[in-house]
């Protein structure tokens, strides 16, 4: 089975216990995921079955989307509720306020990663660290959100819910807790789903009840996804036969011999490329001193053949 599976992943999993149930169902052993949701997290996690688990260090770098649920005047250990509450503070946070600490957190921001992540310093992952009770240096990184809005707020309970698109590598735990900071208190997350990740969205995603109903009846291929969908972010051409046959033995092709989109195709830029009957062959990326591009990646199942012109 080759393609992706957006799955809607439901609290208490990990990602990886979310593969193992589809490699199960699926009975692909080539099974992979797209991006890491915390056990208590649900939403939008692409799976990546067959070939098109050779995509993963190709994809686009795609914004991410959370529904963040929060609560103002408690820290916990781990940045949400699951963990050790080590801090209270009891001031009241009006929710003119808290709009205008979130104003702060829109654009390019550096974040410290929490200790409770899978971020490895000097060859240690933080939470095996964090486990033991150990605190390390974290050295800053540079993220970006996109948009960050206020869902809802109750003054009284000091609960409520953010909405955040952001760069791949935004911990919204950490997010909450500098928000909170800079309102004057402190905060935990108490729920996250993501709406949104490598351009699929929930409208698109599948619970893992309807995943196990649809295994049974043989008709996993109905919510299966090419694995072109991966890429739909990216500029596509289309090539001769012949040049088909050369991609697919990782051979470059001249640009100028070939129908590309008509805009500009910056250094690097990869794009898709189809065969003359619309198959989808895999990538390339732009040789703009050579004039050619370069093979990336095939993902097509069948070898071409000279003749398939």
């Amino acid at each position: 089975m080759n393609g992706v599976i957006v799955l809607d992943k439901p609290s208490g999993f990990t990602s990886f216990d979310a593969v193992a149930v589809a490699r199960g169902l699926t009975k692909e052993k080539k099974t992979g995921h797209t991006g890491t949701l915390d056990p208590m997290a649900t939403g939008v996690l692409p799976l990546l079955l067959g070939r098109a688990a050779k995509a993963s260090s190709l994809l686009p770098d795609t914004e991410k989307e959370y529904v963040a649920g929060f609560r103002l005047g408690q820290r916990f250990d781990t940045g949400d509720i699951t963990g050790s509450l080590v801090e209270e503070n009891h001031k009241t946070v009006s929710p003119q306020a808290l709009e205008q600490a979130l104003a702060g957190f829109r654009g390019a921001i550096e974040q410290v990663p929490p200790m409770y992540s899978a971020v490895s310093v000097q060859g240690q992952r933080l939470y095996q660290l964090a486990r033991k009770g150990i605190e390390v240096d974290r050295p800053a990184r540079a993220v970006f959100i996109h948009s960050l809005t206020l869902e809802h707020y109750d003054p009284a309970s000091r609960e409520g819910v953010l909405r955040a698109a952001c760069s791949k590598g935004t911990y919204i735990r950490t997010l909450i807790e500098d928000v909170a900071r800079a309102a004057g208190s402190c905060g935990t997350m108490t729920s996250l789903r993501r709406t949104r990740a490598c351009g699929f969205g929930l409208e698109e995603a599948v619970s893992l009840d309807h995943l196990r109903e649809l295994a049974a009846k043989g008709a996993l291929g109905t919510v299966l996804l090419p694995v072109e969908t991966l890429f739909r972010e990216y500029p596509q051409a289309q090539v001769s036969g012949p040049q088909a046959v050369r991609f697919a033995n990782g051979g470059a092709l001249d640009m100028k011999r070939l129908r590309l989109p008509r805009i500009t195709l910056p250094e690097g830029q990869p794009l898709r490329l189809y065969g003359p009957e619309g198959v989808f062959l895999g990538l390339a990326a732009v040789d703009g001193e050579a004039g050619q591009l370069k093979f990336l990646k095939r993902f097509a199942e069948d070898q071409p053949k000279e003749g398939d012109c």
